[in-house]
């Protein structure tokens, strides 16, 4: 194997700005392809959406985020930035815990220069195709052209490895819905979802029960006739929210009829202007060619060892930023010195037989334990663990425990649906966990 790598990594967002990081730190030479006009990924916030509200049109013309205006972290700052460069407060800038999403850009851009990685990334450079070279697995040739016309010319190049970081939520998963081809209602998917005015005087109905049909409820109830929220959650307490004077809660929806009545599975039902998709998204890979050694069934990506090295292709071609939930930031840095540290033969892959059979012992605790295909790549409950696992192969010490702590108590509030916990998070708590077991080492961005 060589000790340095050309390695191609497909996108400017978290993941990719992690991987560049660390395959840069190891000596490898980093081209970082991204096809928006600036770096950030999902966190570089557009005001336009997707051509189809549904985004079913495979012709529609795309939105690289799904940001709305109003969009705040689902995660404390403390368990949002790196290891070594915390995602720290800074002088007039949005000082709150829970911040929204233009400092996430900021933190994000403050990285990318600190770390010289701007001078590694060709914006506006949309991925076409990236496959292997015949009979070869370190050779991979990509092709790319400038965005926004169809006519540039295709760039073609040949690199050692390509590393995908194009994130996953721009490819909108919808559910089905009885009746719905004949409701007359608008539809719309959360992805493109922006600001709440459009749906002034309106009564919504929202499908979904995750952090964004949260978020937009609460958004959309402040012009909004009604809102509805229809969820297949287990034990949902069905009526008016509490605290909340146009928001109710239903069971999912049973059936829609063409004079825009929606019926729920508990017997209630209303006349509803706009049904709203907060039903997540899709993995979604169109211009990598592996030749069937990489699919995607049910949303399951595989097979994937410990969500990043197909075995058959690994090394040369690597994933990151898969894992949902959990800690992304700190998931894809991990994961991406891992990365850095076996493209140059620092750490050591098992054989191809070896991963793949650890694949299929993951899936088949998956079956047993009655984890639906689709959650592959959801880490918890057992994020820490993975974390650490990713820190062993590197040859780092293991997570400090607050922040397996803190990320828990985050996700029993969120999972709550407790409105206001962003705000009444107990900040004076949380640091004297952490100065309890502070780390050595002083982050560069902290040093006054």
């Amino acid at each position: 194997m060589a000790l340095l790598a050309r390695v191609a990594v497909i996108g400017a967002g978290v993941a990719g700005l992690a991987a560049a990081r660390e395959l840069y730190r190891e000596g490898h030479h980093v081209v970082v392809l991204e096809k928006r006009h600036s770096l950030g990924g999902t966190w570089l916030y557009d005001s336009r959406v997707d051509s189809d509200p549904l985004s079913l049109n495979p012709a529609r013309a795309v939105v690289g985020t799904s940001l709305y205006q109003s969009l705040r972290t689902n995660l404390p700052r403390q368990i949002m930035g790196f290891l070594d460069y915390p995602f720290a407060t800074r002088p007039h800038g949005d000082q709150r815990t829970f911040p929204g999403h233009e400092e996430v850009l900021w933190f994000l851009n403050e990285f990318a220069d600190e770390f010289q990685l701007r001078e590694l990334i060709r914006f506006c450079t949309e991925v076409v195709r990236a496959e292997r070279a015949e009979g070869r697995n370190d050779e991979w040739v990509v092709e790319s052209r400038s965005r926004g016309s169809e006519s540039a010319k295709v760039v073609r190049e040949v690199y050692d490895a390509v590393v995908v970081c194009n994130g996953h939520y721009t490819e909108p998963h919808l559910v089905e819905v009885p009746g719905i081809e004949k409701w007359r209602g608008y539809q719309i998917h959360s992805h493109n979802y922006r600001i709440p005015k459009p749906f002034t005087g309106q009564v919504v109905v929202l499908i979904g029960f995750g952090p964004s049909a949260f978020d937009i409820s609460r958004d959309v109830a402040t012009v909004a006739k009604e809102v509805h929220i229809a969820t297949r959650a287990p034990n949902v307490t069905v009526g008016k929210l509490d605290n909340h004077k146009n928001i109710w809660q239903h069971e999912m929806i049973e059936f829609v009829d063409e004079d825009g009545k929606v019926v729920f599975q508990d017997g209630s039902s209303v006349h509803a202007d706009t049904i709203f998709y907060c039903t997540g998204y899709k993995y979604h890979f169109p211009f990598i060619e592996t030749n069937g050694f990489v699919t995607i069934d049910d949303n399951r990506v595989g097979p994937l060892y410990k969500h990043v090295f197909p075995p058959r292709l690994a090394p040369w071609l690597s994933f990151i930023g898969m894992p949902k939930q959990g800690t992304p930031f700190m998931t894809a840095e991990l994961q991406s010195k891992w990365l850095a540290h076996v493209l140059s033969g620092k750490a050591l892959l098992p054989t191809e037989e070896e991963m793949m059979s650890d694949i299929k012992k993951y899936y088949h605790h998956m079956e047993e334990t009655g984890v639906p295909k689709r959650f592959t790549h959801v880490l918890p409950p057992n994020e820490i663990e993975y974390m650490n696992w990713l820190l062993a192969q590197v040859g780092m010490p293991p997570l400090k425990e607050w922040r397996g702590r803190m990320y828990r108590e985050c996700a029993m509030l969120a999972k709550a649906k407790r409105d206001g916990y962003k705000d009444q998070w107990d900040d004076d708590y949380w640091d004297a966990v952490i100065a309890s077991q502070v780390d050595s080492i002083v982050p560069k961005n902290l040093i006054s």
